[in-house]
């Protein structure tokens, strides 16, 4: 049971009620809500680009960064619990909520509609179209917020914090993950749409400016590192006109490095649990609205 007043749509003059398949509207039925976009910071084409060149999914510093915040929600969640994950893309976290949270109403949600279309296709969840930083939910209406890679892609961030912060609940979580160390901004930033990377003394003082309690924060990827910094700064000083060919071998490591980077990354999820680790390829962050 979802007990949100879904805010009305354009081009409706009634409310939508989830009907635990579809959003019903008068005799309209639609899977997926549609109310505003954001023309920065993301696109379709890019959509279809970080997904074809991922390994769909299976890239092992995506796996780690989903297992950590599925770990993450069942710490926090309630029983019955409602979760929105905001930048659902291709659906693979909301894949992983589905299987390990059987008792949580999770929600999805998109600033373009093309993947939540896809993930409609698979899943009987509702699905929400809207820019962040122009979040149409209520006040107060979700317990747990996950944004995995997000917030780099919208220019004005601390809007977007304010936003979820106002969507939560009382004591409510928000699950946070960005690209870690600004001075690592380099042509696969720029072909990604990132506007920034995150020092993590920055996302800190963002999140408490927006009201936020700290309630852990950590760094993924901390085990290889030196090697990642390393490329990074050899990116920097490239001079190839081809990014995109560059950023797609890049995000495309060999079957068997694959293979042994995922053991890396459980071993470091594992140690993580007691360890906060000091620097690494990207920020953690765990906040409570008080």
């Amino acid at each position: 049971m979802i007990d949100i007043i879904f805010p009305i749509p354009p081009g409706y003059y009634e409310n939508p009620v989830w009907t635990g398949h579809d959003f019903k509207i008068g005799s309209n039925h639609l899977s997926v809500l549609h109310y505003s976009e954001t023309l920065a910071g993301w696109s379709c084409d890019l959509t279809n680009f970080h997904e074809t060149s991922g390994n769909e999914g299976n890239h092992y510093i995506d796996k780690a960064s989903r297992l950590h915040a599925c770990n993450e929600i069942k710490k926090y969640v309630p029983e019955n619990g409602i979760v929105l994950e905001i930048g659902s893309s291709s659906g693979y976290l909301i894949r992983d909520l589905l299987n390990i949270l059987p008792n949580v109403s999770v929600i999805g949600s998109d600033c373009f509609s093309e993947g939540l279309d896809n993930i409609s296709k698979k899943y009987k969840i509702p699905l929400l179209q809207f820019d962040l930083v122009n979040c149409p939910l209520p006040d107060s209406c979700i317990d747990v917020v996950v944004a995995l890679n997000v917030l780099e892609h919208i220019e004005d961030d601390e809007a977007a914090l304010h936003q979820i912060y106002r969507i939560l609940k009382p004591g409510g979580y928000a699950v946070i993950e960005v690209p870690a160390n600004q001075d690592l901004y380099d042509f696969y930033d720029r072909e990604l749409k990132h506007f920034r990377r995150y020092d993590m003394s920055e996302l800190l003082d963002k999140s408490k400016r927006n009201k936020f309690e700290i309630q852990n924060h950590s760094h993924l990827g901390f085990f290889i590192y030196p090697a990642f910094r390393a490329v990074k700064l050899k990116n920097k000083t490239s001079s190839s006109s081809n990014t995109q060919e560059l950023v797609k071998s890049q995000m495309q490591p060999h079957f068997l490095s694959n293979l042994l980077l995922n053991f890396i990354m459980e071993i470091e999820l594992f140690f993580g649990t007691s360890i906060q680790y000091p620097c690494g390829i990207r920020c953690l962050m765990t906040l409570k609205k008080s």
